[in-house]
């Protein structure tokens, strides 16, 4: 590939990993970052003399950082410690009614057979075996390719694939596959809640989102030190492959010539020539002429009845007591479908929430540090109203003491102290995230066609390329780092393939393309 200058907009996953394959392929890569420091969605925030991770908190497909270091020269083992999870999460539905599901399969199978009686374990091996179906049908064939379409997926999976594609029950809500394996409510519930991995109710979200199930039995990790440490070590990767990164630097527009992408321009009126940009961004910052009405057609924006989650969450030091925590635990409201109408319907918080709480100083079931205050990161899903509806003081106090109330019901103490609480609302993460409204994960994946209609890295613009969570293949940290990867390959191949058309000299004095 010949030289050439790119600008990425956006030090997230997707930007570290694009800035890092282009770097390495010979691209001269200036990555640009409004915030102070890079992560995106991926950050982390500081309480006294404590670093809290206040993003993503699982680790999984480690194998798709493995192939990206790998690609670079370098090991990721190397760089961080990873421990793999035996205890994946902790799960409740009263003081009494816990389950927990393990790495190992046998495990998780004699717990639910306990929990819930042998059939239902039964069940689980069956939508285990489903679900595994449905990751390798698609892992290829959609995920990693660079432009989906019902069409392209068909001639991908061949002929003799045809029937594994219909069995991924694309027309079907995950709900209602989730309902035809378990009877038991409580496990449809846990179940079904794979769809909030990716900003999305259950109830509307396609059956292919079980395939988030055999993600996990194929291993969740812990990060050493916390999920911001893969940032910190990606983006020294792409220091030693040559990016240039730009932290504290907002990108005011993405200059046109003649129809192409040709220069960005920092807030500070810096212009830079380039030959191509990786924007990875919300799509609807591009839709919205947040980057310049030039580029405001590469891509169409999401309306607001067709976002994904937010939420609120609460990152906090606090001496526990009670129910003992996993890293992991989920304590589920006891009315589902009311929750996810509050959210997507009537578009506000949930009396009775879902609360998923990260206790970060533990692995597995382990104890904190005897007598110390823990980290602990809680959540629970919200409409993505935040360029709408700011909440006041009020509002955000009475919602956390609705919160913490509940996790006392369930058994759960948590001292805490005001002074070391940090809230982030939806209008918090539309600030930190602008075009959104707060939502997390782009569009929300309802219905089938959703996952055909996210942009590709392609925009409509030549030399714009799109990249992150709410592009293909979706949200997630190894989605994310997927799409900034897709986005580096399609500048290359494009590259590539002006150089073999360039101008050449023969002689007589005659030129051709």
């Amino acid at each position: 590939m010949p030289s050439a200058r790119v600008a990425v907009i956006g030090a997230g996953m997707a930007g570290l990993s694009a800035a890092i394959d282009l770097a390495r392929s010979g691209c001269e890569v200036v990555l640009f970052e409004r915030a102070r420091s890079p992560g995106g969605k991926l950050r982390e925030i500081a309480i006294a003399n404590s670093r809290l991770d206040a993003g993503p908190t699982v680790f999984t497909l480690r194998a798709v950082f493995d192939q990206l270091f790998a690609d670079a020269g370098d090991d990721l083992d190397r760089r961080l410690k990873l421990v793999p999870a035996e205890l994946l999460a902790r799960h409740a539905w009263s003081g009494d009614a816990r389950l927990d599901l393990y790495a190992d399969l046998e495990r998780t199978i004699d717990a639910i057979g306990s929990f819930a009686g042998l059939a239902e374990a039964r069940a689980f091996v069956r939508f285990s075996a489903h679900a595994k179906r449905v990751f390798t049908t698609l892992d290829r064939s959609f995920m990693r390719s660079p432009r989906p379409s019902p069409v392209a997926l068909v001639r991908r999976v061949g002929l003799g694939g045809l029937a594994d594609l219909w069995n991924i029950k694309p027309f079907v809500t995950l709900w209602q596959t989730v309902g035809d394996y378990f009877t038991d409510p409580r496990l449809r519930q846990l179940f079904g809640r794979y769809a909030t991995y990716c900003g999305s109710s259950p109830f509307a979200a396609p059956a292919t989102l079980m395939l988030v199930a055999h993600v996990e039995q194929a291993g969740v990790w812990y990060v050493e030190g916390g999920m911001h440490r893969l940032v910190e070590q990606l983006a020294a990767l792409a220091g030693r492959c040559g990016v240039t990164l730009r932290c504290a630097t907002e990108i005011r527009e993405i200059h046109l010539q003649r129809g192409r992408v040709n220069a960005v321009e920092t807030a500070e009126g810096e212009r830079l020539a380039v030959d191509a940009v990786v924007c990875n961004a919300d799509n609807n910052a591009l839709a919205t002429g947040l980057f310049g009405p030039g580029v405001s057609r590469a891509v169409r924006g999401t309306p607001a009845a067709a976002r994904s989650l937010s939420a609120i969450t609460w990152n906090l030091l606090a001496r526990t007591g009670g129910f003992d925590l996993a890293h992991h635990s989920v304590f589920f409201s006891a009315d589902y479908q009311a929750e996810f109408d509050a959210i997507f319907r009537r578009r506000e918080v949930p009396t009775s929430p879902t609360i998923y709480v990260c206790a970060m100083d533990r692995q597995d079931a382990g104890r904190p540090p005897s007598g110390q205050p823990e980290r602990l990161f809680c959540l629970i899903n919200a409409p993505a109203t935040g360029d709408t509806h700011e909440f006041d003081k009020a509002e955000i106090e009475s919602c956390e003491c609705r919160v913490f109330q509940l996790l006392t019901e369930f058994g759960l103490r948590v001292d805490r102290q005001i002074s070391a609480t940090k809230t982030t609302s939806p209008a918090d993460f539309h600030r930190l995230f602008p075009a959104t409204g707060g939502a997390l994960y782009g569009p929300a994946s309802h219905g089938w066609r959703t996952s055909f209609s996210r942009a590709a890295s392609r925009s409509a613009i030549p030399g714009l390329y799109l990249a992150g969570g709410s592009t293909h293949p979706g949200p997630g940290v190894p989605m994310a780092a997927t799409s900034g990867r897709l986005a580096a390959a399609a500048i290359m191949t494009d590259f590539a393939s002006i150089a073999r058309s360039r101008t050449a000299a023969m002689s007589g004095g005659t030129s051709m393309r």
